[in-house]
């Protein structure tokens, strides 16, 4: 029986946490024998961990730096050790100097606090980072295994000074998995000394678990019966919030009986929050924060919309194609890898004129969303498949 280690930040709702979740329920536990590492625990989809992966508890640091401060001081006191105390504090001062990428962010966190962290104390036959970033130099830096994994969810665009932090740690791995052809050619391009470790595995998403849980509760609570659009992404730039606020007050100017809904969260939260205001979108661009299953609120939606500027695939446009939602969406570099304009969906460059004129196409074009939902009942679902692309690389 192998020993698998998966390591990802958290199982909060983002792309990469669902096709964690989707390839867990999909792994033969009779061969395999799996833990998880997390850096965050309590989040929304650990409930659909399968009861047979074994969870480890937190790390120290990571345990230390999620508790209050009051408490973190009360523990640095008691344990006479203000190392950990000294290194969250010079963390949180300078990332608040100004405003840093996800990358930098996961570099300054890794020089600040490594030293702090302890190491895996199993032996494993593979160990996988699931995302880039601080579970990225963990694998490579904390963990003993036969082998190991990295995968890699983003279009890993990376200014000199992260790609000479990051090549050092991509050096550990015998392979790096892209998410899409797209995410490989740009990982490709940033590091093209790990060309012959690349390979692609597709983020994998299972229709019938899909739609079993789009039918297990129900999703909107207002009695709203004009046009509902739905959108799902981190509020952070990657999704172009600021398109699709342009995108919402041309709709408001132009007299459409519509709601926005945005299922998210994240470090623009308060950006967007005062965009709305000063756009007078308060009953337009609503803001739901996060649900563990969002499904429902697909499945109720009359279109969904995706304004991302990046993807490395594009998992929440898959589910919305899985529950037969008409999709408008940018022209993000991953994009064609599951949408065919005009066919299962409207694809529009990247502005909010143009997020605009696709949205209202479909009101306009009553023969476009019939086509469009007419192609996407008959298009073949999902992709459980890519398993036994995983199965080959592990084997």
């Amino acid at each position: 029986m192998k020993k698998i280690l998966f390591v990802i930040e958290s199982l909060d709702v983002a792309g990469a946490e669902k096709s964690l979740v989707t390839l867990l329920s999909l792994l033969d536990y009779d061969k395999f024998s799996v833990d998880l590492m997390l850096f965050s625990h309590g989040n929304k989809l650990e409930r659909f961990i399968p009861q047979k992966v074994n969870v480890l508890p937190p790390l120290c640091y990571t345990e230390f730096s999620n508790s209050s401060i009051k408490e973190s001081i009360k523990y640095s006191i008691k344990n006479k050790n203000i190392n950990m105390l000294t290194s969250r504090v010079k963390f949180s001062t300078k990332i608040r100097l100004k405003k840093y990428s996800n990358p930098e962010k996961a570099r300054i966190y890794w020089q600040t606090v490594s030293n702090l962290i302890e190491s895996n104390q199993g032996e494993y036959d593979i160990a996988i980072s699931y995302s880039q970033g601080v579970p990225t130099f963990y694998v490579a830096e904390k963990v003993r295994a036969k082998k190991k994994f990295a995968w890699v969810n983003v279009s890993y665009h990376l200014n000199q000074r992260e790609k000479n932090f990051q090549q050092k740690y991509y050096q550990e791995f015998n392979n790096i998995i892209a998410v899409s052809n797209s995410t490989k050619d740009v990982f490709n391009k940033t590091f093209p000394q790990f060309k012959n470790k690349l390979e692609v595995i597709y983020d994998i998403n299972h229709p019938e678990l899909i739609k079993n849980m789009a039918n297990l509760e129900y999703g909107y609570e207002d009695n709203f019966k004009g046009l509902r659009i739905l959108t799902i992404g981190r509020l952070a730039r990657q999704k172009g919030y600021d398109i699709a606020l342009e995108a919402c007050e041309k709709l408001k100017n132009n007299g459409i009986d519509f709601k926005w809904y945005v299922l998210g969260k994240g470090p623009l939260k308060e950006e967007i929050e005062r965009e709305i205001i000063k756009r007078n979108l308060s009953n337009n661009f609503i803001l739901l924060g996060v649900k563990s299953n969002p499904y429902p609120y697909i499945k109720a939606s009359d279109l969904y919309v995706q304004t991302s500027k990046y993807e490395g695939f594009g998992l929440a446009l898959a589910e919305a194609r899985m529950l037969n939602v008409p999709v408008v969406t940018t022209r993000f570099d991953a994009v064609y890898n599951q949408m065919i304009d005009d066919e299962n969906g409207v694809v529009v460059s990247m502005d909010g004129e143009s997020v605009y004129k696709g949205i209202k196409r479909y009101l306009e074009e009553p023969l476009l969303k019939e086509r469009v939902i007419s192609f996407l009942k008959t298009e073949k679902k999902g992709n459980c498949e890519e398993v036994y692309k995983f199965y080959e690389l592990i084997n």
